[in-house]
């Protein structure tokens, strides 16, 4: 059976490892061949493919070079380059999104049109073209790759400011020149990266940077695509590019592609901009951080079946449009126009009269404008290179002896090189095309000869120019035995002697990177002994800094200002964090000590005013017994306890242990037991902190925004980690916990048996809507039944007087859950007023937009095994046929009812198990105690009283002879 060749394409931001998945999949195949955007990137390809299976097995084809050993399995190409008619098992396109490039874009149309392997194709690019590529490809398989690490936006820096490992991005020669020599005076220097540049001159500049000699990268958009570089920040200095016809600002996508190079692996990147380049819009900046951009449309498209009988018939053939909607006709490329150039020269013409010269001359056309002088002038060379192979076969080797022979010089400034470099590209190209000379093997090996010794001498020359390896006054006072005077400015950074040799952050200093080896070290003690007094220096001011100026993360950090000067870490008790202080060794133990102590003072004051009531409760001695044992959970628990976890120890709670708990503002609610006051965003984000170091963790869940009543439940986050952050998981959303304690009280009354309606308030405390809330319902154990009915219409109505309204019976004290049960329910919106200093059952708010609100323990909801018996139907009056209801529009039958959705919620039992929550029941947070176990009566009848306690029986005997005057008193009670 013959096996069904896979196409799949692997889309997603940079830093996703997409080129690397590739390789992987190529390498698995016997034969296979990958297509890529730039000669640079198929150089770095190359190089590591043969460093995995050798060169005896591995193919370069680009347009300067041609590698092919007689036993090549595995073909690395740049996309124009891309042989046909290999039929390897296995082809993949890298970039894909060029798609859409106007210059090159009807190039990787024609790749992701035709070209595929015998088993696998892989097709590379950003997620914006998933429409096309499903549009144009059916069965292809998508697959998302996320990025490794996050890119954040920085905003505008000067470049004397912008930090180490750095690229600066200009789009054109003279900006990169002027931006390297100004890195060169400030900075030390700076490697410079263009796609002009030869691929071993490009390799060797990055090797300056690679290795640390120079901190900062100056390159074009050529680092866009592909090339890894241990880039930490991108900085663009223009927003703006010459596209070879006008000056375009460049899209998101565009400035995306470029900034995804900062970050590499795990290590997180950040991009802004820099010189006269304008600050990113603030939607761009967005997008490009959560790489959201808009989707591709429309892709370049060119004809691929040409027509040779003539050059008329073959620039027909290029210029045909296609029906197709995504598809649109590239423009006139720099092929094309050397066709038409050359078509109208009589001679030309006159060569080109059969479908083998038109063949040849537009294999001639297609060779590139690698010196960029002119259209006239490149059509000129293009004219005696065709020539040459219509009369002769070849190019004669003596006129392309003289070529590069004038070429093969050395000398001059980076201009002349850099010019040097684009003419021997043009002949490289000439002898990489098959039976073009006589001797291919020599010239491929002259010309790439040739290609080198201006690449090196180029290499040299930039160094010379845009490298200062060290700056002398500072190398000449470290060699004299002389104290050092060292600067620290209020940014941090260390100058010695006047020179910048690093930054002091918080404690620790951090060394410029520039330096190396002995030097380096050197270097390194110098500045620390210059650095010794303002160590001290530093160690006084912070410990006598007010506690404002410090503060923790949400991850357990310690900061000062903006700097991190210490960290959290678990102690003996969860209360009593440890604290490790970030201080250099240099610095010496007295600075360690006293910024230790100064961080520890800070931490235990602000654990002691954010959890006052834990502390409070820690120390009152008058609790003994069973309140003294819960006391202890509760500080344990960082004063959030759900009530399903403590339900026998809430059961064994006397009115008096309660009482004394309560004092200390904790709340015995339906499905928690908390205290109000930690509930507040303070104290919620160090219970978070604390908590997550009691627990060992690595990363620790950030607290919700403050003010919010309800959070979307994610996936990653445990019910712990909700009731540490004061919420509990219900359905797709966590509710916060004393807002849930509310929602009960609503809850309470209804007839949880028969069913029952979200009310208005519900609704409102909640902030959900009906579908929101009934999943929510949902997560808390009961079953949500939809249904659909006639909208009832506004019509006049009667305000309901106090006789028509059933009051809650009062349960008492002695009953067991039944404290508080006559506490009133509040509005949602306005706090209670609490006497300054006074111990009362109101909480304080946890927010002034949602306060904390009294929350009355009614205990746990026994569960009846038999729903409550319905009663019977009561008959709803009918509006006869002749009569039109008051509201009601005439046309209404014509129209149609208007239909609403509602909801009906019961009581489930314990099917909260099935949904990965706590168990639902009795002890587990059922549902609230109330009074309704019946059908609701009709509107208009009277609200009757139910009660779960079994009917007292009569207990007067009739034949008792008191039983007259027994039933007379009772009477009167």
């Amino acid at each position: 059976m013959e096996m069904t060749s896979r196409v799949a394409a692997v889309l997603g931001p940079t830093n996703t490892g997409k080129t690397h998945y590739a390789i992987e999949r190529m390498l698995g195949y016997r034969t296979g061949m990958i297509g890529l955007p730039l000669r640079l990137l198929a150089r770095e390809v190359y190089d590591k493919i043969v460093a995995a299976r050798g060169p005896s097995v591995v193919a370069l084809v680009t347009g300067e070079e041609r590698i092919v050993p007689p036993r090549a399995a595995y073909w690395v190409c740049t996309v124009e380059a891309m042989p046909e008619g290999m039929g390897t098992d296995f082809v993949a396109i890298d970039e894909i999104q060029l798609c859409a490039d106007p210059e090159r874009g009807h190039v990787f149309t024609d790749r992701l049109l035709r070209m595929r392997g015998t088993h696998e194709t892989l097709f590379m690019g950003a997620d914006t073209m998933r429409g096309p590529i499903a549009a144009l490809v059916p069965g292809c398989e998508f697959l998302r790759r996320e990025r490794m690490s996050q890119l954040a936006y920085s905003g505008s820096k000067k470049i004397s400011r912008l930090q180490s490992r750095s690229a600066i991005v200009g789009f054109s020669v003279e900006n990169v020149y002027a931006i390297a020599e100004l890195l060169r005076r400030q900075k030390g220097g700076a490697a410079v990266v263009m796609g002009a540049l030869s691929p071993r001159t490009r390799n060797a500049q990055v090797e300056l940077y690679q290795n640390g000699e120079v901190d900062y990268l100056v390159a074009t958009d050529a680092i866009g695509m592909g090339l890894n570089l241990d880039i930490d920040h991108v900085a663009f200095s223009s927003l703006t590019k010459f596209d070879g016809r006008r000056m375009r600002p460049l899209a998101p996508n565009e400035l995306a592609q470029i900034a995804g190079r900062a970050g590499r692996g795990m290590s997180h990147g950040t991009f802004g901009v820099t010189g006269e380049a304008p600050p990113l819009e603030e939607e761009v900046a967005e997008a490009i951080c959560n790489h959201r951009f808009t989707p591709i449309r429309k892709l370049q498209w060119r004809n691929s079946k040409l027509a040779f009988g003539s050059p008329d018939s073959l620039i027909a053939s290029l210029e045909a449009s296609t029906d197709d909607e995504i598809l649109v006709k590239a423009r006139e490329a720099d092929d094309l126009k050397a066709l038409k150039e050359l078509s109208s020269r009589a001679e030309v013409r006159a060569r080109a009269s059969d479908a083998r010269s038109v063949q040849l001359l537009w294999d001639v056309c297609r060779i590139p404008d690698f010196r960029g002088i002119s259209h006239a002038e490149h059509a000129g060379l293009l004219d005696v290179i065709f020539g040459h192979l219509h009369e002769r076969g070849t190019v004669p080797d003596d006129f392309l002896a003289r070529q590069v022979h004038r070429i093969d010089r050395t000398d001059g400034d980076i201009d002349t090189l850099s010019k040097r470099l684009a003419y021997i590209r043009t002949w490289t190209y000439v002898a990489q095309r098959k039976g073009w000379t006589h001797d291919e093997e020599h010239w491929r090996d002259r010309t790439r000869a040739v290609e080198d010794r201006v690449s090196d001498a180029l290499h040299e020359r930039l160094t010379q120019r845009f490298v200062d390896r060290r700056t002398s006054v500072l190398l000449r006072r470290l060699k004299q035995k002389e104290a050092l005077l060292a600067e620290v400015n209020d940014k941090g950074e260390v100058t010695v002697e006047g020179e910048f040799v690093g930054q002091l952050v918080g404690f620790r200093f951090r060394q410029d990177k520039d330096a190396k080896g002995e030097e380096a070290k050197t270097l390194k003690s110098a500045s620390l002994q210059a650095l010794a007094p303002h160590f001290h220096l530093r160690a006084d001011r912070f410990y006598n800094a007010p506690d404002t100026e410090i503060d923790f993360t949400e991850q357990g950090g310690l900061m000062w200002g903006e700097q991190a000067v210490g960290k959290l870490e678990k102690g003996d008790d969860p209360l009593k964090p440890r604290v490790v202080a970030f201080v250099d060794d240099e610095a010496g133990p007295d600075v360690r000590q006293k910024v230790e102590r100064r961080l520890q003072h800070f931490i235990d004051r602000k654990i002691a005013s954010l959890f006052e009531p834990l502390m409070n409760l820690q120390r009152d001695e008058t609790l003994s017994g069973l309140a003294k044992g819960f006391a202890f959970r509760m500080i344990e628990a960082m004063g959030i306890l759900p009530r399903a976890e403590v339900a026998g120890e809430v059961k064994s709670l006397d009115q008096d242990a309660r009482g004394a708990l309560r004092k200390h503002g904790m709340r015995f609610g339906q499905f928690t037991i908390f205290m109000p006051l930690l509930l507040k965003p303070a104290p919620t984000r160090l219970r978070l902190v604390l908590w997550s170091l009691a627990q060992g963790r690595d990363i620790f869940p950030e607290a919700p925004p403050p003010g919010l009543v309800t959070v979307p439940a994610e996936a990653g986050t445990s019910a712990a980690d909700f009731a540490a952050m004061g919420y509990r998981k219900a359905g797709a959303r966590a509710i916060r916990i004393d807002m849930l304690e509310r929602l009960a009280d609503l809850l309470r009354p209804e007839d949880s048996r028969g069913g029952f309606e979200a009310k208005a308030d519900m609704l409102s405390i909640t902030g959900l809507t009906l579908e929101q809330f009934a999943d929510l319902m949902d997560g808390l154990g009961y079953r949500a039944e939809k249904g659909e009915r006639v909208k009832q219409k506004a019509v006049d109505q009667t305000v309901p007087t106090d006789e028509g309204v059933a009051h809650q019976d009062t349960v008492p004290p002695e009953e067991p859950g039944a404290e508080n049960a006559d506490a009133p329910v509040f509005d949602a919106g306005q706090p209670d007023a609490v006497e300054p200093g006074a111990i009362t059952e109101q909480a304080e708010p946890v927010t002034e937009e949602t306060p904390v609100e009294e929350i009355t323990d009614h205990g746990e909801a026994p569960i009846a095994a038999e729903p409550a018996q319905p009663q019977d139907d009561v008959p709803v009056d009918k509006v006869s046929d002749e009569e039109v209801p008051v509201g009601t529009a005439p046309d209404e039958e014509l129209a149609g009812p208007e239909l609403e959705v509602f909801y009906t919620f019961t009581w489930a039992g314990n099917r909260g198990n099935q949904r990965g929550g706590k168990p639902q029941g009795k002890g587990r947070g059922g549902p609230p105690k109330g009074k309704g176990k019946g059908k609701r009566p009709p509107q208009g009848q009277k609200a009757q009283n139910y009660t779960a306690k079994p009917e007292r029986k009569e207990r007067i005997d009739p034949d008792n002879p008191f039983a007259a005057a027994l039933s007379g008193f009772k009477s009167k009670s």
